[in-house]
Protein backbone atom coordinates (compact mmCIF):
# COMPACT_ATOMS: atom_id res chain seq x y z
CA UNK A 1 0.00 0.00 0.00
CA UNK A 2 2.67 2.47 -1.01
CA UNK A 3 0.48 4.33 -3.49
CA UNK A 4 -2.36 1.88 -4.11
CA UNK A 5 -4.50 0.26 -1.49
CA UNK A 6 -3.23 -3.33 -1.65
CA UNK A 7 -1.00 -5.25 0.70
CA UNK A 8 -1.26 -8.51 -1.17
CA UNK A 9 -3.29 -11.70 -1.04
CA UNK A 10 -1.34 -13.21 1.85
CA UNK A 11 -1.96 -10.21 4.08
CA UNK A 12 -5.61 -10.26 3.02
CA UNK A 13 -6.01 -13.78 4.41
CA UNK A 14 -4.16 -12.86 7.60
CA UNK A 15 -6.38 -9.81 8.05
CA UNK A 16 -9.53 -11.85 7.46
CA UNK A 17 -8.34 -14.42 10.01
CA UNK A 18 -7.71 -11.68 12.55
CA UNK A 19 -11.15 -10.14 12.00
CA UNK A 20 -12.89 -13.50 12.34
CA UNK A 21 -11.24 -14.40 15.65
CA UNK A 22 -11.69 -10.85 16.99
CA UNK A 23 -15.41 -10.98 16.24
CA UNK A 24 -15.68 -14.36 17.95
CA UNK A 25 -13.92 -13.01 21.03
CA UNK A 26 -16.31 -10.08 21.33
CA UNK A 27 -19.36 -12.24 20.68
CA UNK A 28 -18.35 -14.26 23.74
CA UNK A 29 -17.42 -11.20 25.81
CA UNK A 30 -18.45 -11.87 29.41
CA UNK A 31 -19.52 -15.45 28.67
CA UNK A 32 -17.21 -17.08 31.23
CA UNK A 33 -18.43 -15.01 34.22
CA UNK A 34 -22.03 -15.56 33.11
CA UNK A 35 -21.52 -19.32 32.89
CA UNK A 36 -19.84 -19.28 36.29
CA UNK A 37 -22.76 -17.39 37.84
CA UNK A 38 -25.78 -18.76 35.97
CA UNK A 39 -24.70 -22.36 35.41
CA UNK A 40 -22.23 -23.10 38.21
CA UNK A 41 -23.67 -20.66 40.79
CA UNK A 42 -20.23 -19.23 41.57
CA UNK A 43 -19.79 -16.41 44.07
CA UNK A 44 -18.03 -13.03 43.63
CA UNK A 45 -14.65 -14.37 44.78
CA UNK A 46 -14.72 -17.19 42.23
CA UNK A 47 -15.75 -14.85 39.42
CA UNK A 48 -12.94 -12.44 40.31
CA UNK A 49 -10.47 -15.35 40.35
CA UNK A 50 -11.69 -16.45 36.93
CA UNK A 51 -10.95 -13.00 35.50
CA UNK A 52 -7.63 -12.25 37.19
CA UNK A 53 -6.03 -15.57 38.07
CA UNK A 54 -6.76 -17.08 34.67
CA UNK A 55 -4.97 -14.24 32.88
CA UNK A 56 -2.08 -14.17 35.35
CA UNK A 57 -1.43 -17.92 35.27
CA UNK A 58 -1.84 -17.92 31.50
CA UNK A 59 0.77 -15.18 31.24
CA UNK A 60 3.18 -17.19 33.39
CA UNK A 61 2.57 -20.29 31.28
CA UNK A 62 3.41 -18.31 28.12
CA UNK A 63 6.87 -17.25 29.38
CA UNK A 64 8.81 -20.25 27.98
CA UNK A 65 6.87 -20.21 24.71
CA UNK A 66 8.42 -16.96 23.43
CA UNK A 67 12.01 -18.24 23.18
CA UNK A 68 10.75 -21.59 21.88
CA UNK A 69 8.70 -19.99 19.08
CA UNK A 70 11.46 -17.54 18.06
CA UNK A 71 13.38 -20.13 16.07
CA UNK A 72 10.40 -21.81 14.43
CA UNK A 73 8.34 -20.90 11.43
CA UNK A 74 5.59 -18.60 12.61
CA UNK A 75 2.70 -19.63 10.35
CA UNK A 76 2.48 -23.19 11.76
CA UNK A 77 2.66 -21.72 15.28
CA UNK A 78 -0.22 -19.35 14.52
CA UNK A 79 -2.33 -22.21 13.18
CA UNK A 80 -1.45 -24.37 16.19
CA UNK A 81 -2.41 -21.64 18.69
CA UNK A 82 -5.75 -21.14 16.92
CA UNK A 83 -6.43 -24.87 17.06
CA UNK A 84 -5.43 -25.01 20.74
CA UNK A 85 -7.93 -22.26 21.54
CA UNK A 86 -10.59 -23.95 19.40
CA UNK A 87 -10.12 -27.28 21.18
CA UNK A 88 -9.93 -25.76 24.67
CA UNK A 89 -13.09 -23.68 24.24
CA UNK A 90 -14.98 -26.56 22.69
CA UNK A 91 -14.56 -28.58 25.88
CA UNK A 92 -16.94 -26.18 27.66
CA UNK A 93 -20.10 -26.81 25.59
CA UNK A 94 -19.18 -30.50 25.46
CA UNK A 95 -18.93 -30.74 29.26
CA UNK A 96 -22.08 -28.63 29.63
CA UNK A 97 -24.03 -30.97 27.33
CA UNK A 98 -22.82 -33.96 29.34
CA UNK A 99 -23.65 -32.28 32.65
CA UNK A 100 -20.06 -32.43 33.96
CA UNK A 101 -18.96 -28.79 33.61
CA UNK A 102 -17.05 -27.48 36.66
CA UNK A 103 -15.54 -24.19 37.77
CA UNK A 104 -12.06 -25.76 37.70
CA UNK A 105 -12.54 -26.55 34.02
CA UNK A 106 -13.53 -22.94 33.30
CA UNK A 107 -10.41 -21.76 35.09
CA UNK A 108 -8.14 -24.20 33.22
CA UNK A 109 -9.61 -23.23 29.87
CA UNK A 110 -9.10 -19.53 30.65
CA UNK A 111 -5.43 -20.27 31.46
CA UNK A 112 -4.89 -22.21 28.22
CA UNK A 113 -6.61 -19.54 26.13
CA UNK A 114 -4.62 -16.73 27.80
CA UNK A 115 -1.29 -18.51 27.16
CA UNK A 116 -2.25 -19.25 23.55
CA UNK A 117 -3.36 -15.61 23.05
CA UNK A 118 0.04 -14.29 24.15
CA UNK A 119 1.94 -16.77 22.00
CA UNK A 120 -0.27 -16.03 18.99
CA UNK A 121 0.19 -12.27 19.30
CA UNK A 122 3.94 -12.59 19.62
CA UNK A 123 4.24 -14.94 16.65
CA UNK A 124 1.86 -12.84 14.53
CA UNK A 125 4.01 -9.73 15.01
CA UNK A 126 7.08 -11.62 13.83
CA UNK A 127 5.14 -13.12 10.91
CA UNK A 128 3.80 -9.71 9.86
CA UNK A 129 7.32 -8.26 9.82
CA UNK A 130 8.49 -10.96 7.40
CA UNK A 131 5.33 -10.74 5.31
CA UNK A 132 5.38 -7.01 4.50
CA UNK A 133 7.86 -4.32 3.64
CA UNK A 134 8.75 -1.94 6.48
CA UNK A 135 6.86 0.95 4.87
CA UNK A 136 3.65 -1.09 4.87
CA UNK A 137 3.67 -2.03 8.55
CA UNK A 138 1.79 1.07 9.72
CA UNK A 139 -0.96 0.53 7.15
CA UNK A 140 -1.32 -3.09 8.25
CA UNK A 141 -1.40 -2.24 11.95
CA UNK A 142 -3.94 0.52 11.30
CA UNK A 143 -6.15 -2.02 9.54
CA UNK A 144 -5.88 -4.41 12.46
CA UNK A 145 -6.72 -1.60 14.89
CA UNK A 146 -9.70 -0.52 12.78
CA UNK A 147 -10.94 -4.10 12.67
CA UNK A 148 -10.51 -4.46 16.42
CA UNK A 149 -12.70 -1.44 17.13
CA UNK A 150 -15.28 -2.47 14.53
CA UNK A 151 -15.70 -5.87 16.18
CA UNK A 152 -15.84 -4.12 19.56
CA UNK A 153 -18.82 -2.12 18.33
CA UNK A 154 -20.82 -4.95 16.78
CA UNK A 155 -19.68 -8.00 18.77
CA UNK A 156 -21.06 -7.40 22.29
CA UNK A 157 -24.59 -6.42 21.15
CA UNK A 158 -24.81 -9.50 18.91
CA UNK A 159 -23.34 -11.63 21.68
CA UNK A 160 -25.84 -10.21 24.14
CA UNK A 161 -28.70 -11.13 21.84
CA UNK A 162 -27.30 -14.65 21.42
CA UNK A 163 -26.91 -15.04 25.18
CA UNK A 164 -30.50 -13.89 25.70
CA UNK A 165 -31.84 -16.35 23.13
CA UNK A 166 -29.49 -19.33 23.49
CA UNK A 167 -27.52 -18.82 26.70
CA UNK A 168 -23.84 -17.98 27.29
CA UNK A 169 -22.56 -21.43 26.25
CA UNK A 170 -23.71 -20.74 22.68
CA UNK A 171 -21.38 -17.75 22.37
CA UNK A 172 -18.47 -19.91 23.54
CA UNK A 173 -19.23 -22.24 20.61
CA UNK A 174 -19.15 -19.23 18.27
CA UNK A 175 -15.83 -18.12 19.75
CA UNK A 176 -14.35 -21.61 19.32
CA UNK A 177 -15.48 -21.77 15.69
CA UNK A 178 -13.96 -18.35 15.01
CA UNK A 179 -10.54 -19.75 15.93
CA UNK A 180 -11.04 -22.70 13.61
CA UNK A 181 -11.91 -20.31 10.77
CA UNK A 182 -8.90 -18.18 11.68
CA UNK A 183 -6.62 -21.22 11.45
CA UNK A 184 -8.02 -21.99 7.99
CA UNK A 185 -7.48 -18.38 6.92
CA UNK A 186 -3.86 -18.37 8.08
CA UNK A 187 -3.28 -21.68 6.31
CA UNK A 188 -4.62 -20.08 3.13
CA UNK A 189 -1.93 -17.37 3.26
CA UNK A 190 0.44 -19.93 1.74
CA UNK A 191 3.84 -18.89 0.51
CA UNK A 192 7.28 -19.96 1.67
CA UNK A 193 8.46 -18.98 5.13
CA UNK A 194 12.18 -19.56 5.75
CA UNK A 195 13.23 -21.47 8.84
CA UNK A 196 14.73 -19.02 11.40
CA UNK A 197 18.31 -19.90 12.22
CA UNK A 198 19.32 -20.62 15.79
CA UNK A 199 22.63 -18.86 16.56
CA UNK A 200 24.06 -21.93 18.25
CA UNK A 201 23.09 -25.59 18.31
CA UNK A 202 22.38 -25.62 22.01
CA UNK A 203 19.31 -26.44 24.00
CA UNK A 204 17.23 -23.68 25.50
CA UNK A 205 18.49 -22.71 28.95
CA UNK A 206 16.62 -21.18 31.87
CA UNK A 207 18.29 -17.81 31.30
CA UNK A 208 16.93 -17.75 27.74
CA UNK A 209 13.44 -17.23 29.20
CA UNK A 210 14.44 -13.66 30.07
CA UNK A 211 15.87 -12.76 26.65
CA UNK A 212 12.83 -10.69 25.70
CA UNK A 213 13.01 -8.57 28.84
CA UNK A 214 16.78 -8.14 28.51
CA UNK A 215 16.37 -6.90 24.94
CA UNK A 216 13.64 -4.42 25.90
CA UNK A 217 15.45 -3.03 28.93
CA UNK A 218 18.70 -2.61 26.98
CA UNK A 219 17.03 -0.42 24.33
CA UNK A 220 16.80 3.26 25.27
CA UNK A 221 13.56 3.82 23.33
CA UNK A 222 11.78 0.49 23.85
CA UNK A 223 12.37 0.59 27.62
CA UNK A 224 10.27 3.69 28.42
CA UNK A 225 7.57 2.66 25.95
CA UNK A 226 7.42 -0.76 27.63
CA UNK A 227 6.80 0.75 31.07
CA UNK A 228 4.40 3.34 29.65
CA UNK A 229 2.11 0.83 27.92
CA UNK A 230 2.14 -1.70 30.76
CA UNK A 231 1.27 0.95 33.36
CA UNK A 232 -1.27 2.76 31.17
CA UNK A 233 -3.15 -0.39 30.19
CA UNK A 234 -3.05 -1.71 33.75
CA UNK A 235 -4.44 1.46 35.32
CA UNK A 236 -7.18 1.88 32.71
CA UNK A 237 -8.32 -1.71 33.12
CA UNK A 238 -8.02 -1.64 36.93
CA UNK A 239 -10.59 1.17 37.11
CA UNK A 240 -13.17 -0.61 34.92
CA UNK A 241 -14.66 -2.94 37.57
CA UNK A 242 -14.95 -0.03 40.01
CA UNK A 243 -16.66 2.06 37.36
CA UNK A 244 -19.16 -0.76 36.82
CA UNK A 245 -19.82 -0.92 40.56
CA UNK A 246 -20.31 2.86 40.72
CA UNK A 247 -22.56 3.12 37.68
CA UNK A 248 -24.70 0.04 38.31
CA UNK A 249 -24.86 0.59 42.05
CA UNK A 250 -25.04 4.03 43.73
CA UNK A 251 -25.62 5.99 40.51
CA UNK A 252 -28.45 3.71 39.38
CA UNK A 253 -27.64 3.29 35.69
CA UNK A 254 -29.45 0.47 33.90
CA UNK A 255 -27.32 -2.32 32.39
CA UNK A 256 -28.20 -1.17 28.86
CA UNK A 257 -26.97 2.33 29.69
CA UNK A 258 -23.72 0.91 31.04
CA UNK A 259 -23.24 -1.10 27.83
CA UNK A 260 -24.09 1.90 25.65
CA UNK A 261 -21.60 4.10 27.52
CA UNK A 262 -18.73 1.90 26.33
CA UNK A 263 -19.99 0.50 23.03
CA UNK A 264 -20.93 3.77 21.29
CA UNK A 265 -17.59 5.58 21.92
CA UNK A 266 -15.73 2.72 20.21
CA UNK A 267 -16.44 4.57 16.97
CA UNK A 268 -13.63 6.87 18.13
CA UNK A 269 -11.15 4.01 17.86
CA UNK A 270 -12.28 3.32 14.31
CA UNK A 271 -11.81 6.98 13.38
CA UNK A 272 -8.46 7.27 15.17
CA UNK A 273 -7.03 4.20 13.44
CA UNK A 274 -8.00 5.66 10.06
CA UNK A 275 -6.14 8.89 10.87
CA UNK A 276 -2.96 7.24 12.17
CA UNK A 277 -1.17 6.95 8.84
CA UNK A 278 -2.06 10.44 7.51
CA UNK A 279 -0.92 11.97 10.81
CA UNK A 280 2.39 10.10 10.70
CA UNK A 281 2.90 11.15 7.08
CA UNK A 282 2.40 14.80 8.00
CA UNK A 283 3.97 15.09 11.46
CA UNK A 284 6.28 12.11 11.76
CA UNK A 285 6.07 8.88 13.73
CA UNK A 286 7.72 10.06 16.93
CA UNK A 287 5.66 13.25 17.15
CA UNK A 288 2.36 11.37 16.74
CA UNK A 289 3.46 8.77 19.28
CA UNK A 290 4.31 11.43 21.85
CA UNK A 291 1.21 13.62 21.34
CA UNK A 292 -1.33 10.78 21.12
CA UNK A 293 0.32 9.02 24.05
CA UNK A 294 0.04 12.18 26.12
CA UNK A 295 -3.53 13.06 25.14
CA UNK A 296 -4.87 9.60 25.91
CA UNK A 297 -3.70 9.97 29.53
CA UNK A 298 -5.72 13.11 30.31
CA UNK A 299 -9.22 11.65 29.81
CA UNK A 300 -9.75 9.04 32.56
CA UNK A 301 -9.50 11.54 35.45
CA UNK A 302 -12.89 12.87 34.29
CA UNK A 303 -14.57 9.66 35.43
CA UNK A 304 -14.00 10.66 39.06
CA UNK A 305 -16.61 13.40 38.58
CA UNK A 306 -19.31 11.06 37.28
CA UNK A 307 -22.85 11.80 38.43
CA UNK A 308 -26.27 10.21 37.90
CA UNK A 309 -28.73 10.72 35.07
CA UNK A 310 -28.30 11.81 31.49
CA UNK A 311 -25.48 14.19 32.34
CA UNK A 312 -23.47 11.38 33.92
CA UNK A 313 -24.08 9.08 30.97
CA UNK A 314 -22.93 11.78 28.53
CA UNK A 315 -19.84 12.41 30.67
CA UNK A 316 -18.82 8.74 30.53
CA UNK A 317 -19.43 8.59 26.79
CA UNK A 318 -17.43 11.78 26.21
CA UNK A 319 -14.49 10.60 28.30
CA UNK A 320 -14.50 7.18 26.64
CA UNK A 321 -14.80 8.72 23.17
CA UNK A 322 -11.74 10.93 23.75
CA UNK A 323 -9.76 8.11 25.34
CA UNK A 324 -10.59 5.57 22.65
CA UNK A 325 -9.94 8.03 19.81
CA UNK A 326 -6.45 8.78 21.15
CA UNK A 327 -5.81 5.06 21.65
CA UNK A 328 -6.98 4.42 18.09
CA UNK A 329 -4.28 6.79 16.83
CA UNK A 330 -1.61 5.66 19.29
CA UNK A 331 -1.94 1.87 19.06
CA UNK A 332 -1.05 1.23 15.38
CA UNK A 333 1.78 3.78 15.53
CA UNK A 334 3.13 2.20 18.70
CA UNK A 335 2.82 -1.33 17.30
CA UNK A 336 4.68 -0.29 14.15
CA UNK A 337 7.33 1.60 16.12
CA UNK A 338 7.91 -1.45 18.32
CA UNK A 339 8.27 -3.78 15.33
CA UNK A 340 10.68 -1.42 13.60
CA UNK A 341 12.77 -1.03 16.75
CA UNK A 342 13.04 -4.80 17.29
CA UNK A 343 15.49 -6.91 15.33
CA UNK A 344 13.78 -9.60 13.27
CA UNK A 345 15.43 -12.44 15.19
CA UNK A 346 14.14 -11.00 18.50
CA UNK A 347 10.54 -10.10 17.66
CA UNK A 348 8.77 -13.13 19.13
CA UNK A 349 10.68 -13.06 22.42
CA UNK A 350 10.23 -9.31 22.74
CA UNK A 351 6.49 -9.30 22.00
CA UNK A 352 5.95 -12.29 24.27
CA UNK A 353 7.74 -10.57 27.17
CA UNK A 354 5.74 -7.42 26.48
CA UNK A 355 2.39 -9.22 26.51
CA UNK A 356 3.23 -11.26 29.61
CA UNK A 357 4.20 -8.11 31.50
CA UNK A 358 1.10 -6.22 30.38
CA UNK A 359 -1.27 -9.03 31.40
CA UNK A 360 0.47 -9.59 34.72
CA UNK A 361 0.51 -5.86 35.49
CA UNK A 362 -3.17 -5.55 34.63
CA UNK A 363 -4.07 -8.51 36.87
CA UNK A 364 -2.01 -7.12 39.76
CA UNK A 365 -3.36 -3.57 39.48
CA UNK A 366 -6.95 -4.81 39.09
CA UNK A 367 -6.62 -6.79 42.31
CA UNK A 368 -4.97 -3.84 44.07
CA UNK A 369 -7.60 -1.36 42.93
CA UNK A 370 -10.30 -3.73 44.10
CA UNK A 371 -8.83 -3.43 47.60
CA UNK A 372 -8.52 0.35 47.26
CA UNK A 373 -12.12 0.55 46.12
CA UNK A 374 -13.25 -1.35 49.18
CA UNK A 375 -11.20 0.87 51.51
CA UNK A 376 -11.63 4.31 49.91
CA UNK A 377 -14.77 3.89 47.81
CA UNK A 378 -14.91 3.35 44.05
CA UNK A 379 -14.98 7.04 43.10
CA UNK A 380 -11.82 7.84 45.05
CA UNK A 381 -10.02 4.79 43.66
CA UNK A 382 -11.05 5.75 40.09
CA UNK A 383 -9.74 9.28 40.70
CA UNK A 384 -6.43 7.93 42.01
CA UNK A 385 -6.00 5.81 38.88
CA UNK A 386 -6.71 8.90 36.77
CA UNK A 387 -4.10 10.93 38.64
CA UNK A 388 -1.46 8.25 38.15
CA UNK A 389 -2.33 8.03 34.47
CA UNK A 390 -1.45 11.73 34.12
CA UNK A 391 2.15 10.79 34.92
CA UNK A 392 2.44 8.03 32.27
CA UNK A 393 3.47 10.41 29.41
CA UNK A 394 6.75 10.92 31.29
CA UNK A 395 7.60 7.34 30.30
CA UNK A 396 7.15 7.91 26.56
CA UNK A 397 10.34 7.98 24.42
CA UNK A 398 11.59 11.57 24.35
CA UNK A 399 13.47 11.24 21.08
CA UNK A 400 13.58 9.03 18.03
CA UNK A 401 16.54 6.74 17.55
CA UNK A 402 18.22 4.86 14.74
CA UNK A 403 16.76 1.49 13.91
CA UNK A 404 18.75 -1.57 15.05
CA UNK A 405 20.92 -3.31 12.50
CA UNK A 406 19.51 -6.58 11.23
CA UNK A 407 21.57 -9.77 11.13
CA UNK A 408 23.06 -10.53 7.75
CA UNK A 409 21.15 -13.25 5.89
CA UNK A 410 22.93 -16.56 5.56
CA UNK A 411 24.50 -17.04 2.09
CA UNK A 412 22.67 -19.39 -0.26
CA UNK A 413 24.33 -22.74 -0.93
CA UNK A 414 26.82 -22.52 -3.77
CA UNK A 415 27.29 -18.74 -3.43
CA UNK A 416 30.04 -16.72 -1.80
Amino acid sequence: MRSGQRLGRRFGWLWAAYGTSALGTWLAFGAFPLIAVQVLHAGPAEVAALSSAGAAVGAAAAVPLGPWVEFRRKRPVLIAMDLVRFAALLTIPTAFALGVLTFVQLLLVSVVVAAADITFRAASGAYLKTLLAAEDLLVANARFESTAWTTTIIGPPLGGMAIGLLGPVATVVADALSYLLSALGIRATGGHEPQPERPAATRMRARDLLDGWRYILADATLRPLFFNTALFNGLVMAAQPLLAVLMLGPLGFAPWQYGLAFAAPSIGGLLGSQLARPLVTRFGQHQVLAVAGTLRAIWPIGLAFLGPGTGGLLLVMGVELGLIFCCGVFNPVYATYRLERTATDRVTRTLSAWAVTTKATTALLTAGWGVLGALLGPRTAIGLAGLLLLATPLLLPHRSAALPSEPEPAPEPGRT
